[in-house]
């Protein structure tokens, strides 16, 4: 329990014990980021349901607020980053780690969040106009599934976050959090829109910059989840039909 602890500690902004972490610990506690998914769903899920006591709008404003607070945004800058990065990859991978080394935001990472920002704030409006609430506790669960697949499949880009975590997923780690996974698609069919997520996602980072890093697994994160909420809202649609 000593990992879950870790992972929730460094994936969110919620209080917790003093902890003495190791670097093999540290790097460990990456097979608990799913269950961490799991914990932010339910307290998006829950803002979410009670701002809707006002209104759908309101209920998804409640959520988005929630959701980037209780991850403290870790997510959000490694989406900028990302972009402002891949806006400068045809001048090379040197320029590429430059970008991302720089902590200034750009056009490029500006627009992506700006994006990200409205397109779950519509999407979360989506899902609570539709009832869709369980699922919505399962969207923070799926993405953070991928950075182990990423972790697993792919080389570092450099020597950071993405290296630290690189050896330490096992098959068994994919296989139970994949179960889990199904086992929730069963109810949730949208869910299955994780997988293809994961591999776009994968190829796109490989082509554009050339290895994963920790913004590479943040921005994948936020851009899995979205990809998850537009997919359960299109499911809801058409169970109502």
């Amino acid at each position: 329990m000593k990992g879950l602890l870790i992972a929730l500690q460094f994936m969110t902004r919620l209080p917790g014990p003093r902890l003495t972490v190791s670097d093999a610990e540290f790097s460990a506690s990456m097979r608990w980021f799913p269950a961490v998914g799991g914990v932010i769903g339910a307290i998006v899920a829950g803002a979410s349901w009670l701002g809707a006591h006002v209104d759908p709008w309101t209920g998804a404003l409640a959520g988005l607020v929630v959701w980037v607070g209780v991850t403290g945004a870790l997510h959000l800058d490694g989406l900028a980053d990302i972009a402002d990065a891949a806006g400068a990859a045809h001048k090379g991978p040197g320029r590429v780690r430059e970008v991302l080394a720089d902590p200034h935001l750009g056009s490029f990472g500006t627009s992506a969040l700006v994006l990200q920002a409205l397109a779950k704030l519509v999407l979360l409006h989506a899902l609570i106009v539709q009832g869709v609430w369980l699922p919505l506790i399962a969207v923070p669960f799926a993405a953070r599934i991928a950075p182990l697949v990423w972790t697993r499949t792919m080389t570092p880009l450099h020597a950071g976050l993405g290296a630290r975590f690189a050896g330490v997923i096992r098959p068994v780690d994919l296989a139970l959090w994949g179960l889990i996974l199904l086992g929730a698609a069963w109810f949730a069919p949208g869910l299955l829109a994780t997988v293809p997520a994961i591999a776009l996602w994968r190829r796109w980072i490989l082509r554009r910059i050339g290895g994963i890093s920790g913004d590479g697994m943040g921005a994948g994160i936020e851009l899995v989840e979205s990809l998850l909420l537009l997919a359960l809202s299109i499911g809801a649609i058409g169970a109502l039909r």
